[in-house]
């Protein structure tokens, strides 16, 4: 009998342990949900299709390059209860310097994050419309609308807790339609941990790593942290969180690469409703109801990410007090989102602004990432929670690589802009 009350006593004592382990996921959520948006689950469902698992190692890559970059953001966050915003602002005497960075990056972060953000309204409204008809530019707006109110409430815990269902959302519909799919599990290992470069996916393997490692996620991911972490104890919880929330995000993208190159392996794919066409012999009429709520999870937190990303990089580089509830904050913000509503009420896809987005991030990637690397190596901001040997081996890797990624983007941008 006291073996099974200390039995009982010690499963409610693991139980509990994981649920207070749980109750740390949120910051990280947010950057999760925002980078798996339509762009994300568009490119590895063509990835799939195109290259079977071959190129899922790059997903693998991604993650473990998004989790040292925002580990180092979140870090700095709750050292200094500053953002990256504010360390750039602050890393440089030279007023050229200064000034030059600051507004290098508030331009390119507000222009990107405007010119998408119909992308991903219109992406929402996808999944709505797969299954009601109701049209795309009636939807988007709407969805505009109840995105504008959730981020005038000036709540991050509101916001976190939008994200976290919507990953919750994402994790069953895609990781079912994965199991359901039945691939082959030693193929998917060797193209997970065995890279290769098959003929023509080197730019499929580029946008893959581009749709993860997101310049604006480090400014939002570094404001974040400081509402819920305020002492270097918590750093252990921080990292937790980030370890978790990007990890369930990496497994949902390689579940729709896996899932594609599974289903669809040769198939020129168009859209990813095809999938759901795919998926009809094993989940009937299901699958279009999955692949929908899927593209709507994954529509919606990037939505909600765009606006959040410019006005949190405005806020933390312009010195704005207040965070969310600052009226300034809520300005960009808004502005941002009645950009996305009108655009996707017409149906405007800005191609000259999009293409101009890319040649700013291209510059931005390497720019934030080599930025972050300087500014974790600054002991007078950090003290003795500035980046190890090891931490400063693996990052130079990572911004070298997104140095690549950048270059890369930019040449493709300006050929792209040539040739329209």
């Amino acid at each position: 009998m006291d073996n099974q009350s200390n039995s009982k006593i010690e499963n409610a004592s693991n139980t509990k342990s994981l649920k207070d382990r749980m109750k740390v996921i949120g910051p990280g959520a947010i950057i999760t949900a925002s980078f798996i948006g339509p762009g994300t689950v568009t490119t590895a469902t063509r990835a799939g299709a195109s290259f079977g698992y071959a190129v899922l190692w790059a997903v693998v890559f991604s993650i473990i390059a998004t989790i040292i970059l925002q580990e180092m953001s979140a870090r700095l966050g709750i050292i200094t209860q500053s953002s990256l915003g504010d360390a750039i602002r602050e890393q440089f005497a030279n007023p050229l310097l200064k000034y030059g960075s600051m507004w290098l990056v508030i331009i390119a972060i507000t222009v990107g994050c405007s010119a998408y953000i119909a992308g991903d309204l219109l992406g929402t409204s996808l999944g709505i419309y797969t299954l009601t008809g109701i049209s795309q530019n009636v939807l988007g707006p709407i969805i505009g609308i109840v995105i504008l109110i959730l981020g005038l409430s000036g709540s991050y815990k509101l916001i976190e807790r939008v994200m976290i269902v919507l990953i919750a959302i994402m994790s069953l519909t895609f990781i079912t339609t994965m199991i359901v799919a039945q691939p082959d599990l030693g193929e998917v290992f060797k193209g997970a941990f065995v890279p290769s470069i098959p003929a023509d996916s080197i730019i499929m393997i580029i946008a893959l790593i581009g749709t993860t490692v997101v310049p604006y996620n480090l400014f939002i991911h570094s404001a974040t942290v400081q509402d819920r972490w305020k002492k270097p104890a918590d750093l252990k919880e921080s990292r937790l969180d980030i370890i978790v929330s990007i990890g369930v995000g990496g497994f949902i993208t390689a579940a729709i690469l896996i899932t594609a190159g599974t289903m669809l392996k040769g198939v020129d794919v168009k859209s990813v409703a095809e999938m759901s066409i795919q998926l009809e012999p094993l989940l009937g009429s299901w699958a279009k109801v999955f692949m929908s709520v899927g593209l709507f999870a994954a529509g919606l937190s990037s939505a909600i990410a765009s606006p959040l990303g410019a006005a949190v990089t405005i806020s933390g580089v312009l010195k704005w007090p207040n965070g969310m509830k600052d009226k300034r904050f809520k300005a960009v913000f808004v502005g941002v989102m009645i950009i996305g509503i009108i655009s996707s009420a017409i149906g405007f896809e800005p191609l000259d602004v999009l293409l101009f987005a890319q040649a700013l991030n291209g510059i931005l990637l390497p720019f934030i990432s080599i930025m972050l690397l300087i500014i974790m190596n600054n002991k007078r901001r950090l003290g003795d929670f500035t980046n190890s040997l090891k931490a400063n081996i693996i990052g130079g890797i990572v911004a070298l690589i997104c140095t690549f990624l950048g270059i890369y983007s930019l040449v493709d941008a300006i050929k792209a802009f040539m040739g329209a």
